[in-house]
């Protein structure tokens, strides 16, 4: 999703995905830097999923992440790139946290329970960054976004994220003629978004405009709750069904919002980042034009 709005930017690039090379392979990733001898490199790859998925394959995902990024970084090193950022992700965070979360708390308490797995494989990757940089003054540096939606993302039930999952959910019980939709929780929950094509020009600022060990957030602060975002979604889809709130499921944490101060101090604007209604109603309409060709949906 985010390597598909880097590309928009820079069309000039090389972009690699796991169809051709396994970066828990260490020859495979290594002879991917060979072949291409980049000067610049933004990590993306990693083996992501929604909450189910990251419980029910804890192990998986901690073992695949950890390899992806020490294999990475490793075979940076040795092919001597001159810069790498690396994206990280909100989880990293402790559990037991003061808000906003800011950057200096990254590795202060364990992270939720729920993905500890994911997360912890993701806080080394900033560690293994950091001793990197230490003792061979390699110039890494790690962005850590919010929750991320845009085109091209994952709309598997099970296994994807709450605004694609939302926005299929929406869809189908449109198309299927469905006078209601059934939604976990009570809407209560304040989350903040960040649109994709955000990110990737924000990765693109830092590369050229931050070289310093601290990790830095880069994710829109503005919090919406989820009832909000289900009630963007079914405005931008033109759905006039019913919401069925399943108060019986757990809502999850009730905020989590963080500090992007230290990306705002380096010269991004606060009004670059794209509203959610916006983001939505783009991410809408991609989704309605390629369906059911979208991934994580099977036909």
């Amino acid at each position: 999703m985010v390597g598909s709005s880097l590309r928009a930017h820079r069309p000039d690039a090389v972009y690699l995905s796991s169809k051709q090379y396994d970066l828990r392979d260490f020859e495979q990733c290594q002879h991917m830097f060979t072949r291409y001898s980049p000067d610049f490199v933004i990590h993306l790859a990693a083996k992501v999923g929604g909450v189910k998925a990251n419980t029910d394959l804890m192990g998986e995902f901690y073992r695949d992440n950890m390899t992806i990024n020490t294999n990475v970084l490793e075979a940076c090193r040795l092919a001597g790139i001159k810069k790498v950022v690396s994206l990280l992700s909100t989880c990293v965070y402790p559990d037991d946290v003061s808000y906003p979360i800011t950057e200096d708390q990254l590795h202060l308490g364990p992270p939720h329970g729920s993905n500890f797995g994911y997360a912890y494989a993701k806080r080394m990757l900033d560690v293994q960054t950091q001793a990197y940089r230490q003792q061979y003054g390699c110039n890494y540096i790690c962005a850590i976004p919010n929750n991320l939606y845009g085109e091209k993302d994952n709309f598997d039930l099970d296994n994807g994220h709450v605004i694609p999952a939302l926005i299929r959910k929406v869809y189908e019980a449109k198309m299927s003629g469905a006078n209601s939709f059934k939604v976990w929780g009570d809407g209560s929950p304040l989350r903040e978004f960040t649109y994709a094509d955000d990110i990737a020009k924000i990765l693109l600022f830092l590369m050229e405009n931050y070289d310093s060990p601290e990790p830095v957030n880069i994710g829109n602060v503005k919090e919406y709750s989820i009832k909000q975002v289900v009630e963007y979604i079914c405005d931008a889809l033109n759905y006039q069904g019913h919401i069925t709130w399943d108060t019986t499921k757990p809502n999850g944490q009730h905020k989590k919002p963080t500090d992007n101060n230290r990306l705002l101090d380096l010269g991004w604007s606060s009004e670059n980042y794209t509203s959610l209604e916006e983001g939505l109603t783009k991410m809408c309409e991609w989704f309605t034009i390629n369906y059911p060709n979208v991934r994580g949906v099977k036909v």
